[in-house]
Parts: structure tokens; C-alpha cells; sequence
């Protein structure tokens, strides 16, 4: 078994990454992180340092890991789906970016897609909110 996270160097992402190691420890299991975009040119080298980053988090982490890079789609949650069936996910972990009161009334397409159609339980985690100076 393994815990499934999507992962991108974004608040959501870093969310996602820190309870993903977080469960894999309380459960100990096998983290498998998914980095899923289609690099085109130059993006390939920041995709490249983005996954020895995150490697590098993992090995100071202790934690047994994988890092998947998919290119093969733009969707990003059948690469996760898809992933966390291949790997018999015991788990699968997504970060949600905050909404305004218009947006909350409609989830991101992505998030829906794996909180609806993954074929095991969904973690869905947000970024702590920074403190306000003078609150």
C-alpha cells in the first residue's frame, strides 16, 4: 500500500506534501508523488530541479518515497486517479487553493474530478493562512 499526492510548488502543493508525509509516516507506507504537467522547452529544467527539491524534502523527511514525473496528459486528475489505482493507494492527498464566497460555490474541476471519481479515500488539505499584522 502507498499514499498518492499531487504536488506543485505552489501553497496548495506544499500543503498537500507536508500532510501526505505526515500520513505516510503515521501509517508507515510508501509515499508516491505525482508531478503532473507537460513540460514544453525550458519548463523541463524547472520540472527536473522542482522533483531533486522535493526528493531532497523526502530523504530529510525519512520517509520510503517515489517521485513520478507524468507527462503523457493535461489531466492532472486522471494522472492522479490513474496513479493511485497503478499503485493500490491506500490514500491519495490533493491541496485545494482557497475560493472567494462566488468561487466556493463551484469547486475546482480538478479537485472534484479526484474527490468524486478516486477509487480510494481523499485527503483535501489547504495552506495555513499567513497572520495578519495587527490581528
Amino acid at each position: 500500500m502507498s499514499i498518492v499526492v499531487g504536488y506543485l510548488s505552489t501553497n496548495e502543493g506544499e500543503a498537500a506534501l507536508a500532510a501526505a508525509v505526515a500520513e505516510a509516516r503515521r501509517r508507515d507506507t510508501r509515499l508516491v508523488v505525482v508531478l503532473s504537467r507537460r513540460p514544453r522547452g525550458e519548463e523541463h529544467a524547472v520540472l527536473e530541479a522542482e522533483a531533486d527539491a522535493v526528493r531532497d524534502r523526502l530523504d530529510e523527511a525519512d520517509v520510503a518515497y517515489e517521485v513520478r514525473q507524468l507527462r503523457r496528459s493535461d489531466d492532472v486528475a486522471e494522472d492522479l486517479i490513474s496513479t493511485a489505482d497503478e499503485v493500490g493507494a491506500e490514500l491519495l492527498v490533493i491541496g485545494l487553493r482557497r475560493r472567494s464566497p462566488v468561487g466556493k460555490l463551484i469547486l475546482g474541476s480538478n479537485a472534484q474530478r479526484v474527490l468524486l471519481d478516486a477509487s480510494c479515500p481523499v485527503l483535501a488539505v489547504k495552506p495555513e493562512i499567513a497572520a495578519t499584522p495587527g490581528a
